[in-house]
């Protein structure tokens, strides 16, 4: 009676077993995704065809390509995720310092690495553009670049790096992870016209807006790029205008909660270090906590606040799409080798 028992145990868990590689197995034809799961992050065609030849067709640039270096210089991408890693570790403000780099770098002339040129007798550099003259991050570049450069010379560009490193950044201050084209150039030259019209932290919603449109982003995708603001510390020079002389009335600015004056330089993540990356930050703003009157400004329209309010509960929701808004802004304008180099030195 026992071994019937057995075998009989052992029959069923055959049938169950056979049942649920056939569900797969049909799951795997249909390509059927439970109706809970968050959709793959990947980029939809019109982030992969991002420029336009002759003939109007949207194409990449030739080179520009996932794994790019997997050939030539294998270990680049490990080298970069390392290095962040390690001085996140005792200099957390590498983070924010990277990220606001790779915007400030692609938002001009796009992902080129123009950022990083110092400025000559001859030549003006974006760095000394207002909008940029309180960045930093420059130095982690130099010691990335020299990494990389000693394991793989004259191989990876600056501009690659650039954008790498600000997706090991989103990583470490617990933000998605997402694929990136590798294959960049680096410009030979800035433009510091276009840099001094970076967007600003005082501007309003419709100036936000009207910035983002001509770069190809969405309201959504503008409203998701500002969660990048959930890490680094905001300073008072950034918001004491709004704290104590609003528009010169010698007042705070209404949509402000006056408890905010309280900490002068405020950590976003005040909440501890890969805690709830974005949601703290929207949430943060149904309160009327949003330092940053660009920010706070997100409240200000009701088509806004609805994307704020859902980023401020659904943190998955958020990173999705933070991911892929991300990715539009890593693939902005590459260059290809016919018109860009890959500098030894990102400064010159």
């Amino acid at each position: 009676m026992d071994f019937t028992r057995k075998l009989s145990f052992v029959v069923f868990i055959l049938c169950v077993l056979i049942s649920l590689k056939k569900k797969q197995a049909d799951i795997n034809r249909r390509g059927c995704v439970a109706s809970d799961s968050p959709p793959p992050l990947q980029a939809p065609p019109s982030h992969r065809k991002l420029q336009q030849n002759d003939g109007g067709e949207n194409v990449l640039p030739e080179g520009i390509r996932y794994d790019y270096y997997n050939e030539s210089c294998p270990s680049a991408e490990q080298i970069i995720r390392s290095t962040v890693q390690e001085l996140y570790e005792f200099r957390p403000d590498v983070a924010p310092a990277l990220l606001r780099l790779a915007f400030h770098d692609c938002f001009v002339k796009g992902c080129d690495a123009s950022i990083l040129l110092d400025p000559t007798n001859s030549t003006a550099s974006e760095k000394e553009a207002f909008p940029n003259q309180s960045l930093r991050g420059f130095d982690v570049i130099d010691i990335i670049k020299s990494e990389v450069e000693e394991a793989c010379p004259g191989v990876v560009s600056c501009a690659d790096i650039v954008v790498l490193a600000a997706r090991e950044s989103v990583l470490v201050a617990g933000g998605p992870f997402y694929p990136l084209l590798t294959g960049r150039k680096d410009n030979k030259e800035g433009s510091l016209d276009e840099a001094n019209r970076l967007p600003s932290p005082q501007d309003h919603l419709y100036e936000t807006l009207h910035k983002f449109q001509p770069k190809g982003f969405t309201e959504r995708e503008t409203i998701t790029l500002l969660g990048a603001h959930s890490v680094g510390t905001i300073h008072c020079s950034f918001f004491n205008e709004r704290l104590f002389n609003f528009k010169g009335s010698n007042a705070p600015d209404p949509s402000i909660d006056a408890d905010s004056s309280q900490n002068p330089g405020m950590k976003m993540d005040y909440e501890g270090p890969r805690k709830d990356f974005g949601t703290l930050y929207y949430r943060s703003l149904l309160q009327r906590k949003g330092l940053l009157f660009v920010d706070q400004q997100l409240t200000s329209m009701a088509e806004a606040q609805v994307w704020v309010q859902a980023y401020a509960s659904d943190l998955s929701l958020f990173k999705r799409d933070f991911g892929l808004a991300m990715m539009k802004l890593s693939n902005l304008h590459l260059l290809n080798a016919s018109v860009g180099e890959v500098r030894l030195n990102c400064r010159k």
